[in-house]
């Protein structure tokens, strides 16, 4: 985590470790609560963070340093574990399932219920927690009065970790993957007592294997709709402030929250990845839990902080930079509009020529015939992670070796900067000789040395051009129209600077391949760039609240037993023909001192391909996690392959678990799905 400064905080706290809370079925769920000493006294308004992440000790830094704080300002704040997670009870079994919403309201309930709480709850959280605000606000439990989310979506297809634009994310297995290995965890013996063992058995036997749930469901079915509140903006009537970063995979969900949402609905939008903005990366971090307060004391106390006149939505707007794959801070500006869609964004079209962008308006000045497409395997190595956590480079690097086996149209010089605010579009005419196809699009950035700086790109599986929920096959050579939508993003491109578009057919391994190799044509004349332009707006009519220093409550001690270590390297075997990308994201062994847990997180990811058979992409994820303290021992190792015919996914899968170094649990999984439009 990078450094936060500590926070003097203004009223002396009190701390619950552990406490049970009952749900409507029989089963208890574990809470942490940090509130004001006086609290019993006089009740204040509770917050609640719900997710699967372990507060007793994988999360139990930054909730500390989280909580703590509201604690401080005057509020009850609570660490749920999920059921089936931490020292809850139960098994979990998915993502967002009934239950777990339902759960959410009786905790709502419950708070209510406490003589220390005021009857008024606001839910926050990142990701898992960033989704179930949203779902459970949409329920409208009468506690809630108000919602913080970050870096979590409206729509569980089109816009989340498992599919985007239809084709199979390899996020998908890596995510699966690290569910996996959160529950083959038990709970800690110390909060639950001597049931600890039969609670793990419990997990390890009924957790069941969820990659395959989600690649059983490869088109938008009611497995996706539950939990998508696109499906009824209206639902949710309390204010929600969205939160995410441009190297995050869920900024497009900011954009239709605040334009969808029928309530107040605020969004932020700054360079970070997946993490919370106060000790982000990419920097500039901000004081994120100070607008949280501003947040929670409007509309949980009634105070007027002002919120209901600032800008609907506030963004880094990113300024050109040499292309890496780690940033310790992105250069840029923070800007504002006043709603969205913006008056200040206008939509415009640039033709595409023969291996150009025209100005808009312009023409091409010879007629000029198609051109085809067919990108190698390697096209994607440099992409980075379809959602970066900052751990390691894994943002994209150069282009130029991603460009050499794509299709690409550059403009020419630029007169003067150009400012785009929004989500690009790429209007293609085309044609394909197979029933399946994908596409891949990248924006970049020409610096004049011509390094090229990915800017926002977007994936298209060609059959679901339509429908993502009606997918169809392609007609071999028929033309047809598509839109590939490129992901949200703010960027400032200056004067000399070129934009390219880069086309390809594939993008492994991001995402998976269709079944054989696709030639595509593609009819520059009839197809046209269109980018959402910001017009010059003066810096006083950004409305920009400047934001303050990051700060958080003191986390407690950690000792450091084994350093982390983050990387990524991409392996050319030329003699065997195989290229792979292997991922290490090793966090080390730490012990915390208040505990004295020793904690070891350790997982590897390894993505492979044969030269140009598309039957070879394989992946697999590697993952052992560590729990010691005094004569309590145990540990898991997961494993989880991925590999493919052009008629079949199969995945193996295997499960043991140790205590004391003896093994006490084993199962192995074999899988097939049937490959259908993917």
């Amino acid at each position: 985590m990078n450094k936060v400064k500590p926070a003097e905080l203004p009223r002396p706290i009190t701390t619950v470790e552990h406490t049970w809370i009952p749900m409507r079925d029989g089963c208890r769920l574990s809470g942490r609560i940090w509130m004001p000493r006086d609290a019993g006294t006089n009740p204040v308004p509770a917050i609640l963070e719900y997710i699967p992440y372990r507060k007793r000790d994988l999360k139990r830094s930054r909730d500390t340093q989280v909580h703590s704080y509201f604690a401080a300002h005057g509020y009850a704040s609570i660490r749920v574990d999920l059921r089936g997670s931490g020292d809850s009870e139960g098994v979990l079994k998915d993502e967002y399932l009934q239950t777990e919403l339902d759960d959410g309201v009786d905790i709502l309930k419950w708070l209510e219920d406490q003589p220390w709480c005021n009857g008024k709850v606001g839910m926050i959280g990142i990701s898992w927690g960033g989704f179930n605000g949203l779902q459970i606000a949409a329920m409208r439990p009468p506690q809630l009065k108000a919602v913080i989310s970050l870096c979590s979506t409206d729509d569980r297809y089109a816009d989340d970790v498992h599919y985007m634009g239809g084709c199979l994310l390899n996020d998908n297995l890596s995510w699966a993957s690290t569910m996996f290995a959160f529950n083959s965890l038990p709970p800690d013996p110390a909060n639950v007592g001597d049931k600890w063992r039969d609670m793990w058995l419990d997990r390890l036997e009924g957790s069941g294997l969820w990659v395959e749930t989600w690649m059983r469901h490869p088109n938008r079915d009611d497995y996706w709709k539950h939990g998508s509140v696109c499906e009824d903006y209206e639902a949710i009537q309390v204010p929600v402030f969205a939160v995410s970063g441009w190297a995050d995979g869920y900024s497009n969900a900011v954009f239709r929250l605040v334009q969808n949402l029928k309530v107040t609905c605020k969004g932020l939008i700054g360079p970070w990845s997946h993490i919370y903005p106060h000790e982000a990366a990419p920097g500039p971090q901000i004081g994120f839990l100070q607008e949280c307060l501003r947040w929670w004391d409007q509309y949980l106390k009634g105070w007027d902080r002002g919120l209901e006149k600032e800008p609907d939505l506030r963004v880094w707007m990113q300024e050109t930079v040499k292309p890496r794959a780690v940033y310790k801070k992105r250069p840029g500006y923070w800007v504002a509009e006043p709603t969205w869609p913006s008056s200040n964004i206008k939509q415009e079209r640039f033709p595409l020529d023969n291996g150009q962008i025209l100005r808009p308006g312009a023409q091409p000045s010879v007629k000029n015939g198609p051109q085809t497409i067919q990108s190698p395997l390697s096209v994607g190595l440099f992409a980075g992670k379809w959602c970066s956590f900052s751990k390691g480079p894994d943002l994209p690097y150069d282009q130029r070796e991603e460009d050499g086996g794509s299709l690409v149209f550059d403009s020419d010089p630029l007169d003067e900067d150009l400012i785009i605010l929004g989500a690009p579009k790429l209007h293609l005419t085309l044609s394909s000789r197979k029933p399946v196809a994908m596409i891949a699009v990248r924006l970049s950035d020409i610096a004049e040395d011509d390094k090229a700086t990915r800017v926002t790109y977007g994936l298209l599986n060609l059959c679901y051009r339509r429908s993502y929920e009606y997918p169809e096959y392609l007609e071999p050579g028929k033309m047809e129209n598509v839109t590939i939508m490129l992901n949200d993003v703010a960027q400032h491109f200056p004067k000399g600077h070129r934009l390219r578009i880069a086309v390809s057919t594939s993008y492994w391994p991001m995402a998976w391949p269709p079944p054989e190799p696709a030639r595509l044509m593609i009819y520059p004349d009839e197809s046209e760039l269109e980018l959402p332009v910001r017009v010059n707006v003066a810096a006083s009519e950004d409305q920009m609240v400047d934001f303050e220093e990051s700060e958080a409550a003191r986390g407690f001690v950690t000792t450091v037993l084994k350093p982390a270590n983050h990387n990524w390297v991409i392996i050319r075997d030329l003699a065997s023909e195989e290229s792979t990308l292997h991922v290490t994201d090793d966090e080390g062994t730490v012990r915390q001192e208040d505990t004295g847990t020793e904690i070891t997180k350790y997982t590897e990811e390894w993505y492979r391909y044969l030269l140009d058979k598309f039957e070879s992409p394989n992946g697999e994820v590697r993952a052992v996690r560590r729990l010691k303290r005094g004569d309590w021992e145990i540990e898991t190792v997961t494993r989880t392959v991925l590999t493919c015919t052009a008629r079949m996914f199969r995945v193996h899968a295997t499960l043991d678990a140790y205590e004391r170094g003896r093994r006490i649990f084993s199962k192995i999984w074999d899988r097939e799905i049937l490959r259908k439009y993917i």
